[in-house]
This record gives structure tokens, sequence and C-alpha cells, in this order.
């Protein structure tokens, strides 16, 4: 049975961590660069990355021997890049003709599916049901999939100057947000919290 205060925290919660509003500016970026994007298989495959990490995220990084911080910095670096790119209006993602590569980096991870919601999505494992989780993440794919199929309306109403200016400004904001992912995991990657030691047994 589903919760509606449960699904309306853990929905909230999901569309500030993806921030899909924001990323506006970077998907009509690499729609300039891709053509149209697929917004189906964009949505899908976002929703494979969360749903499959929820399940099996700790196990798999553990099985090869990764930590979350230096997950997050994974994708903190593409963020940059990104950024980098809309900032500088500089090309460093190569150009492939198939769209299907710009729709998984960086549109579905990390913009989409990135290191924090992923991590958000492990966290909110302690506290709510896997049902109200996964209707949550259904939620934010339908939002996901409707801004990306808007992606061209706003392109018109913004124009190039406008999409111009918008795109610096937010390239500037995603820059900051890779910055601060940088600044909260790499100490933590450097300096890791030492495992504490087993109490020897007693002996008489």
């Amino acid at each position: 049975m589903f919760s509606f205060s449960n699904v309306l925290t853990i929905s909230l919660t999901l569309f500030a961590v993806i921030d899909i509003l924001g990323n506006i500016p970077a998907m009509i970026d690499l729609r300039s660069k891709m053509g149209e994007i697929p917004a189906f298989k964009a949505t899908a495959i976002s929703g494979l990355i969360m749903v499959g990490f929820f399940f099996i995220g700790d196990q798999l990084l553990a099985l090869i021997g990764i930590d979350v911080h230096s997950f997050a910095l994974a994708g903190a670096v593409v963020i940059f890049i990104v950024a980098m790119e809309m900032v500088l209006d500089r090309e460093f993602f190569r150009q492939h003709s198939n769209p299907m590569t710009g729709t998984v980096v960086p549109l579905a991870f990390p913009l989409i599916a990135g290191a924090g919601t992923l991590t958000t999505l492990v966290s909110l494992k302690a506290n709510f049901t896997t049902a109200d989780i996964l209707l949550s993440i259904f939620i934010n794919l339908v939002i996901v999939y409707l801004v990306i199929r808007s992606t061209t309306l706003v392109e018109r109403l913004l124009g190039p100057s406008g999409i111009a200016i918008l795109r610096r400004v937010f390239g500037i904001i995603l820059l900051a947000i890779a910055i601060k992912i940088v600044s909260s995991n790499v100490g933590k990657v450097v300096n890791p919290e030492p495992t504490p030691a087993l109490a020897a047994p007693v002996t008489n």
C-alpha cells in the first residue's frame, strides 16, 4: 500500500536532486549538437540506472572496489566538463552521429541519474518502503520526459540570444554544483574513515 505523504516527500526530494528544470540549458546545448533528443530513450535509460542502482548499487560498487564518494567524484568530472562547454562555448565531448551516445552520457548520466540522485535513492531505503520509492521514481521520470519533450518549445520562446545567456548562467551553476560535489567527497576519498578495530577477546 502506498503512503501519499511518503510518496510526496520522496518525489519532492528526487525532483530537487535531479533538478531537471535546471538542466534545460544543458539539454538545449546537447540538442544543438546531436539533433533531436530521443525523450523516451533518455527517460528509460535514466529510469533503468536509478532502479538498478536502488536495488544493487551498494553491492555493485563494493564488487568492483569503488566507494560511493569516488563514484560521486566521477560524476562531478562529467558535470564539470559539460559546464565548461556551456561557459566557454567550446566542445570537449566528441560529437557522434549516433544520438544514443549523447542520450547516455552526459544526459542520462550524470545530468539526470547523477551521483547525487543515486546516492539519495540508496539513503532513502533506510526510511521508506520500496513501493513508495519506486512510485516516486516513476513520477519524476514522467516529469523528466515532459521536460525533455518541451526543450524545442523553450528554445523557440527564448531565441538564440536568450539561449546563449541562459547557457552561460546555468553553465556557471553546473560548475558550482560540480565543485560542491568534489569538495564534499574528495576529503573522504583521500582520507577515508578508518574501519573500527575489533575488540580483542577477553581471556581469563
